[in-house]
């Protein structure tokens, strides 16, 4: 059988490409950035904390997704593409979920139908399913699997649809596996950092093998330069690399936060049962 090649040119790489729906991503991700400045303002006004580098934060999540959707990006076509799933599916969302948005919908919505509607679906069965971690490391990483390792990454890149659904498919597990590992919001089930903690690692594992794979071979009906592909294949192993160190770090000082909490019980429940003793005279 032989095989067909997409050459695909720079205008298919989904780095600023023309595609419809980018416009419209473009647009919601600032106008996101613009309801959660003003929602941080409301709260301040009426006197409560809430810190500004979680404003920094989700402001620039939102300008590095439109960046990358509207692009273009540098490199080759791979390498493009490579950074543009680095953005979308990896630094945007821990940038996003590091800001803790549904904190600050929680506590700036007034009480009426939108925070019941808010608390619903926070407390929604299938939202439950979704956030765990097992699941939502399968979600992430099978996705990735199923997109290069498929001909599904060149159908994307000359059909609208597929290519829109691909990068918002990209994102949302992004997000929901970064939330789940995080678990800086309110949710209703909080898992341990045992169940969180191998799920990280399955995922970035998974990760590294396929940056490894498309460093030896390209996905399936594409065909890219060597140079460009071998960039683009490094670009996903070591920028995902750095990522998870970050979410591994937002692990560790959970772990240190609550392992110091606890030695602090336990030191003050030790001072108050020591028997006290009289200095004598």
């Amino acid at each position: 059988m032989t095989q067909v090649h997409v050459h695909p040119a720079p205008a298919d790489t989904g780095t600023g490409s023309g595609s419809p729906a980018e416009p419209y991503a473009a647009a919601l991700a600032i106008l996101a950035a613009g309801v959660y400045l003003l929602a941080a303002h409301r709260l301040r006004r009426r006197g409560d904390a809430w810190p500004w580098p979680r404003d920094v934060a989700f402001t620039t999540g939102c300008i590095t997704l439109t960046c990358a959707v509207s692009g273009p990006l540098p490199g080759g076509p791979f390498t493009a593409h490579m950074t543009q799933h680095l953005i979308v599916g990896m630094a945007a969302p821990l940038l996003l979920v590091l800001a803790r948005p549904l904190t600050l919908a929680l506590r700036s919505t007034p009480p009426g139908r939108v925070r019941r509607g808010l608390l619903a679906m926070r407390n929604a069965r299938p939202l439950h399913l979704l956030l765990f971690p097992p699941v939502a490391a399968v979600l992430d990483i099978g996705g990735l699997w199923l997109l290069y390792r498929t001909g599904l990454f060149a159908a994307a890149q000359h059909q609208p649809l597929p290519h829109a659904v691909t990068h918002a498919h990209v994102l949302a597990a992004g997000l929901l596996f970064t939330f789940t590992v995080c678990q800086l919001d309110p949710v209703r089930h909080r898992w341990s950092l045992a169940v969180r903690g191998p799920a990280l690692l399955a995922v970035g594992a998974g990760h590294a093998v396929l940056a490894k794979s498309l460093y030896a071979a390209p996905p399936p009906g594409t065909a890219f330069t060597t140079s460009d592909l071998h960039t683009g294949a490094q670009l996903m192993y070591y920028g995902g690399d750095l990522v998870e160190i970050s979410l591994a770090a937002v692990l560790a000082v959970q772990w240190y936060t609550t392992t110091g909490r606890a030695a602090a019980r336990v030191f003050s429940a030790q001072e108050i049962d020591r028997p006290r003793t009289r200095p004598s005279k």
